[in-house]
């Protein structure tokens, strides 16, 4: 599990195709400082576990699930990357809870500057659109943010000067792609009334 608060803008070392999956090293000093043989790390919000390992770099493997629902799989050597280690427990929750499993993709539409902040507008997919609510928590390339703007095919978030430098949302441009997860509590909401029917989130609410 994540909290969408990154940690270090790390750099891809190698990208090695094998078949339908990869192999990916990254140089993260901060993200490897701790990091053993069987961690997780998520990379532009992709969750990876670390195969090997060096002083300031790491090494995963990807599988064809993670390349063929993320960016990953577009990856080049010097690009740069969102990381983040896996939260301990105990930790403060800064964003909100992140699996680092992505459900898709999403491509920058807009972009809205300010003084000192910017409002990104992205594509929104059909498939993804229900479970994305104004003022609810998204994760995009890994990012844990607040949508200020939804409609039937859009999203919009307003980023603060600390995101804009700190992660790679700041070197976004109009038709650029990010890794896109929607809040883990709304998915099980979905799967709830699915499988039991609205009376299971009225027996929720009886429990409360």
């Amino acid at each position: 599990m994540f909290t969408g608060i990154i940690e270090e803008r790390g750099e891809v070392v190698r990208w090695e195709p094998s078949g339908d999956a990869a192999r990916i090293t990254v140089r993260g000093p901060i993200a490897v400082s701790d990091a053993a043989h069987g961690d997780s790390i998520a990379v532009n919000g992709v969750c990876l576990t670390v195969i090997d390992q060096g002083d300031e770099w790491f090494t995963a493997d990807v599988m064809a699930e993670s390349i063929q629902r993320s960016t990953i799989g577009a990856v080049r050597a010097g690009q740069r990357v969102n990381l983040e280690r896996a939260a301990r427990v105990g930790d403060r929750l800064g964003g909100h809870i992140v699996q680092g499993h992505v459900d898709g993709t999403a491509e920058l539409l807009s972009i809205e500057p300010g003084e000192a902040w910017r409002v990104l507008r992205f594509s929104l997919p059909a498939e993804h659109a229900h479970l994305v609510a104004q003022k609810g928590s998204i994760t995009l390339d890994g990012v844990s943010l607040t949508v200020s703007g939804v409609g039937d095919d859009w999203l919009e978030v307003s980023l603060i000067p600390e995101t804009l430098v700190a992660t790679s949302l700041g070197d976004l441009l109009v038709g650029d792609r990010v890794n896109l997860e929607t809040d883990v509590l709304a998915r099980q909401v979905e799967r709830l009334v699915a499988v039991r029917g609205i009376e299971a989130l009225s027996a929720v609410g009886a429990v409360r």
